[in-house]
C-alpha cells in the first residue's frame, strides 16, 4: 500500500493494519491539510515528546471487564469525600474555634452566640469559612499540578493503570483514617484528610474518565464496526456515527451508574444515621461505611482490567517533566487542533459558571441542592433517545446546555418577581442535567487525538475540576456591592450563555474529530522518522 493510502485509513479508524475504501477521499484531505499548514523540511523537534498509546493488538473488552468499569463508578460518587469529609472538618474547626465577639473560650454554639466563629490561625484568627475556602483553593492547586504533570504520563507502559489504583487507595485510607477524628483539637488533621480525600477524589474522577476511549475503541461492537469500514462494507458517515454511539453508551451508562451509586450510598447511610443520631461518632461511622461500600464496588476494575500498556516512555524523559513539555508543545500546535482547544476553553467557561451557580443556589435557599432519582432517569432517558434516533452527541449536548443555562436564568428571575423562579420555588430541577457530565465527557472524547486519553483529559480535568476560579471571585464581588444573594444570577446565565454559544457555533465536532486523528496519525510518523 502506498503511504497515502495508509495515512487515509488511519485518519479514520486512529490504526494502520488494514485497506481503506477506494471511495473515500476525505482522509486524504484531512493529512494534506494538516501537512500544507505545517510542512517542514526539518523534523519537528517536538515529536519524541508525543508517543501514541494505541496498539493493533489489544485485547477485546470482556462483558466482566466492562462491568467492573462501571461498578468502580458506582462506588465513586462522591458521597464520602465530598459529603462526609467535609461535615466532619467543618464540626471539628467549629467545636475548635470561638465566638470572636465573646472572646477565646467562648463556643460558637452556644445559645447567645452571636454567629460568627473564628480559629486561631498563625499569629491571628481566620473564620470557619475563610479555612474552608484555604483548603478547597490549596487542593484545587494541587490538583492541577497532578493533571499537568502526571495526567500525560499516564499514558506511557503501565503508569496509567497504577496510577488510578494509588490514586485511588489514597482516598479509600483517607477516609478510613476519619476514625481517628474524636476530638476537637484534631481539626487540623482533619482538614488535612480532607484535602487528602478531595484531591484523590478529584484526580480519580480525571483518570477514571480517561479510559473510556480505549475501552469504546475496543469492544466487540468498535472491532467489528472498524473491519466493516476497513473492507469496504460502510460508508464513512456510518462508522463514525456507530463509533460515537459506543462512546456515548459506555459514557452514559457510567454516569448512570453513577448516579444510583449516590442513591444506594446515601440510602445505606441511613442505617447508621439513625439509630445512631445521637451518637457523636455517627459521621465517622458512616463515612467508614460509604467507603467500604467503594471498596466493594471498585475493587473489581483492578482485578479484571485487562493490561493494554502505552508504549515506553521517550529515552532521557522523565515521568515528571514529559508532561509539561507534551503540554507546551501541543499547545503551540493548536492550530491543528481548533475545535479541541476551543472546547476545552469553552468547557472551562461553562463549568465555571455552572459550578458556581450550584453553589450560589445552596446559598440562596440554605439548603443543599438536592439530587435525586431524576438524574439516573433523565441519563437513561437521553441516552435511548439518542441511541433511537441515532443523534449526534453534539446535539445532545446542546439539548444540555439548555437546561443547564435555565438554571441560573430561574435563579434570575427571582431578583424582579417572587411568584416564579428560585425565589419561590426550589430549582430542583438542578439534577435534569446530569447527562451534561455524561456527553460533555464524549464530546472530549470525540476531540482527542486517539491514543493521547490521558494527556487531553489531564486538561479537560483541569477545565472541570479546577475551573471555579472566575465565578465565585466576581459573584463575591457583586454580593459585597449589592447585598442581594440573587444579584449574582445574571452574570451566571450570562456566563453559562456565552460558553455554550461557543461550543455551539464555534466547535464543529466531525472536523474536531478528523483534526485530532489526523494529529495523532502526524505525530506518530514524525517520531517514527525521527527514531529512524
Amino acid at each position: 500500500m502506498s503511504k497515502i493510502g495508509v495515512q487515509e485509513q488511519n485518519v479514520l479508524t486512529g490504526t494502520g493494519t488494514a485497506y481503506l475504501p477506494k471511495d473515500d477521499h476525505h482522509g486524504v484531505e484531512a493529512v494534506q491539510s494538516l501537512d500544507s499548514k505545517n510542512s517542514s523540511p526539518e523534523p519537528d523537534n517536538t515529536a519524541h515528546l508525543f508517543t501514541s498509546t494505541i496498539s493493533d493488538n489489544e485485547p477485546v473488552v470482556t462483558r466482566r471487564e466492562l462491568w467492573s468499569y462501571y461498578l468502580y463508578y458506582n462506588g465513586d460518587n462522591g458521597v464520602g469525600p465530598l459529603g462526609f469529609s467535609m461535615t466532619l472538618f467543618q464540626l471539628l474547626a467549629t467545636s475548635a474555634g470561638y465566638d470572636p465577639i465573646h472572646g477565646p473560650g467562648s463556643s460558637c454554639t452556644a445559645e447567645d452566640a452571636s454567629g460568627q466563629c473564628v480559629l486561631s490561625w498563625g499569629h491571628g484568627t481566620k473564620s470557619i469559612s475563610s479555612v474552608v475556602l484555604i483548603a478547597n483553593g490549596a487542593s484545587f492547586a494541587v490538583m492541577t499540578m497532578i493533571f499537568t504533570t502526571i495526567g500525560s504520563a499516564a499514558d506511557y507502559g503501565t503508569f496509567g493503570r497504577w496510577l488510578l489504583l494509588v490514586i485511588t487507595c489514597i482516598c479509600w485510607a483517607a477516609q478510613f483514617a476519619s476514625m481517628s477524628l474524636t476530638v476537637p483539637s484534631r481539626w487540623s488533621l482533619a482538614m488535612a484528610l480532607y484535602m487528602i480525600g478531595f484531591i484523590s477524589y478529584g484526580a480519580t474522577l480525571v483518570f477514571y474518565a480517561a479510559l473510556f476511549p480505549r475501552l469504546a475503541r475496543n469492544t466487540h461492537h468498535s472491532k467489528a464496526l472498524r473491519q466493516r469500514y476497513e473492507s469496504g462494507e460502510i460508508k464513512r458517515e456510518e462508522y463514525e456515527i456507530e463509533e460515537s454511539l459506543e462512546k456515548n453508551r459506555i459514557s452514559n451508562i457510567s454516569t448512570m451508574h453513577s448516579n444510583i451509586g449516590y442513591i444506594v450510598t446515601l440510602c445505606l447511610n441511613l442505617s447508621l444515621l439513625l439509630p445512631l443520631k445521637n451518637n457523636p461518632l455517627v459521621n465517622n461511622y458512616t463515612l467508614v461505611l460509604t467507603n467500604g461500600y467503594w471498596v466493594i464496588t471498585g475493587i473489581w476494575w483492578f482485578i479484571f482490567q485487562q493490561p493494554r500498556p502505552g508504549p515506553s516512555i521517550p529515552k532521557g524523559e522523565s515521568y515528571l517533566t514529559i508532561g509539561w513539555k507534551q503540554i507546551w508543545a501541543a499547545m503551540k500546535q493548536y492550530k491543528q487542533l481548533p475545535h479541541t482547544f476551543i472546547y476545552l476553553f469553552a468547557f472551562f467557561l461553562l463549568a465555571d459558571g455552572l459550578n458556581t451557580t450550584g453553589t450560589l443556589v445552596s446559598i440562596c435557599q440554605n439548603d443543599k441542592f438536592s439530587f435525586t432519582i431524576t438524574s439516573t432517569a433523565s441519563t437513561l432517558g437521553f441516552w435511548y433517545i439518542q441511541r433511537y434516533f441515532k443523534i449526534s452527541t453534539k446535539r445532545m449536548f446542546v439539548v444540555t446546555n439548555v437546561v443547564t443555562i435555565l438554571i441560573p436564568f430561574w435563579g434570575m428571575l427571582g431578583i424582579w418577581t417572587h411568584s416564579i423562579g428560585c425565589a419561590r420555588l426550589k430549582c430542583n430541577f438542578w439534577s435534569l442535567p446530569a447527562p451534561y457530565y455524561a456527553f460533555s465527557q464524549t464530546m472530549m472524547a470525540e476531540l482527542t487525538p486517539p491514543g493521547f486519553d490521558n494527556m487531553f483529559f489531564g486538561l479537560f480535568g483541569l477545565s472541570n475540576r479546577a475551573s471555579s476560579m472566575i465565578g465565585p471571585n466576581v459573584i463575591q464581588a457583586i454580593i459585597d456591592k449589592s447585598g442581594n444573594n440573587w444579584m449574582g444570577f445574571p452574570f451566571l446565565f450570562a456566563l453559562c450563555a456565552a460558553a455554550s454559544i461557543v461550543i455551539w457555533f464555534g466547535v464543529d465536532i466531525q472536523k474536531g474529530r478528523r483534526d485530532a486523528v489526523a494529529w495523532a496519525e502526524k505525530t506518530r510518523t514524525a517520531r517514527k522518522i525521527r527514531e529512524e
